[in-house]
């Protein structure tokens, strides 16, 4: 077996082996949600190369890549396009947030076998976009009425999508009940027993939680498949009703296991002494986002944390193949990409441990570490798109097959295995 295939393994040995095995199956598709799948790798590497510039401390998500910005309805049922994904936020150098993102655009670019030129053009448009912003000081943000190109297509779509939208994807009415819809290949049938204890954990949350919708029953859930780094996980999609007479609504929730971050083992900074890995998430996103998405919290079940909040449609992430796509409007969503980096660093400044905006400023101005960073992202894609070759070599070896089929909470084995 390949050294890269053993560090895989060894990351993920604590996970559902069954739901693993989807992970792998996943990062084999091609070389960037390999890349997504291996954050672990990345920041292994980075802290023995030892390369990077010193820069301020800040709040990071700890694996932004474009993927991880898209477009969804916050608590106050506005519409904003932000970073999206906190799973893996921490305090650390600000810098590891933009080596890890860059990196991503020569992978991305790399993947869709488009001249890497194009790439280093838009690397170097990330990295002076985001050192101007911070140079500003001043943290902005986008909403349907300032987003331009593909971002404000896709923020007029989600103001003008109905509740009802999404459900009709996601549900089906069967005997005049609507249930999540089984036929979803990223949906599995949860054992009469968990579906039992989820569905009375779920009821108590609604009670007692003030971040939970009012006067809601729980209905139906699944087990839910998504993501690529995340799975592994427990996560759940559960479809909740509202008591209120006056006609029928409905909401559909994400519930979604939470772990420790793995770039941690590799920082040096202080962290605050969360009560558990789903406070740290939430905590962070607070301050790092705009506005949080609807219906954000935490909540424990089964000995786990988990991240509750509204199900936001996953076509409304930014996806990477969308640079061939439409490749002259990329130039605006990367611009995009590094003003709401450096801004959710600004916005987080001075909180926790993190460096105070005047840091944050003058690090803006110094642009000596930025070649340092691109070259970095330049020579990274390329040890990346070697271990993706050297891991497709050990799936096509039947590494797969030696991964014993079995997730606890879900009915039918067999639909994983499928």
């Amino acid at each position: 077996m390949e050294e890269i295939t053993q560090r895989i393994l060894d990351f993920n040995k604590d996970r559902q082996p069954g739901l693993v095995r989807l992970k792998y199956e996943a990062m084999a598709e091609n070389l960037f949600r390999f890349y997504r799948g291996t954050n672990h790798v990345f920041y292994e590497d980075l802290a023995k190369a030892d390369t990077m510039p010193f820069s301020p401390t800040a709040w990071i998500s700890g694996d932004l890549h474009l993927e991880n910005f898209g477009t969804y309805k916050s608590d106050n049922r506005l519409v904003y396009f932000d970073l999206n994904d906190f799973d893996e936020a921490l305090l650390a150098p600000a810098l590891l947030e933009l080596a890890r993102m860059t990196t991503s655009i020569f992978i991305a670019f790399e993947t869709l076998n488009i001249n890497q030129r194009k790439a280093l053009n838009m690397a170097q448009l990330y990295i002076k976009t985001y050192a101007a912003t911070l140079k500003a000081g001043k943290p902005n943000y986008i909403e349907p009425q300032t987003a331009k190109g593909i971002v404000s297509e896709f923020l007029s779509v989600v103001s003008k999508r109905k509740q009802k939208e999404i459900l009709e994807k996601r549900t089906i009415l069967k005997k005049k009940k609507l249930e999540i819809l089984s036929d979803d290949p990223r949906h599995f049938p949860l054992k009469p027993t968990t579906k039992e204890a989820l569905f009375d954990h779920i009821t108590n949350w609604l009670k007692n939680n003030g971040d939970s919708p009012y006067n809601y029953r729980v209905t139906d859930a699944v087990f839910r498949v998504a993501g690529t780094s995340s799975l592994g996980l427990m996560r759940y999609a559960i479809l909740l009703k509202s008591r209120n007479g006056a006609g029928e609504k409905y909401i559909l929730l994400d519930m979604k296991q939470s772990a420790r971050p793995s770039l941690l083992p590799f920082v040096n900074i202080p962290q605050p002494l969360w009560k558990t890995e789903s406070e740290r998430i939430v905590s962070i996103q607070h301050i790092m986002q705009n506005r949080p998405p609807a219906l954000l919290s935490t909540t424990d079940f089964q000995g786990a944390s988990f991240v509750i909040q509204e199900m936001q449609p996953v076509k409304d992430n930014i996806n990477f193949k969308l640079i061939k796509k439409d490749y002259r409007d990329i130039y605006q969503v990367i611009d995009d990409m590094a003003m709401l980096t450096a801004s959710s660093q600004l916005r987080s400044a001075g909180r926790q441990g993190s460096a105070n905006a005047d840091e944050l400023i003058a690090f803006g101005k110094n642009d000596q570490w930025q070649e340092t960073v691109l070259q970095y992202a330049i020579n990274y894609a390329h040890d990346v798109k070697r271990y993706y070759l050297l891991f497709l070599k050990d799936i096509k070896a039947g590494l797969l097959k030696k991964i014993k089929m079995h997730a606890p909470a879900i009915a039918t084995n067999e639909a994983i295995a499928g």
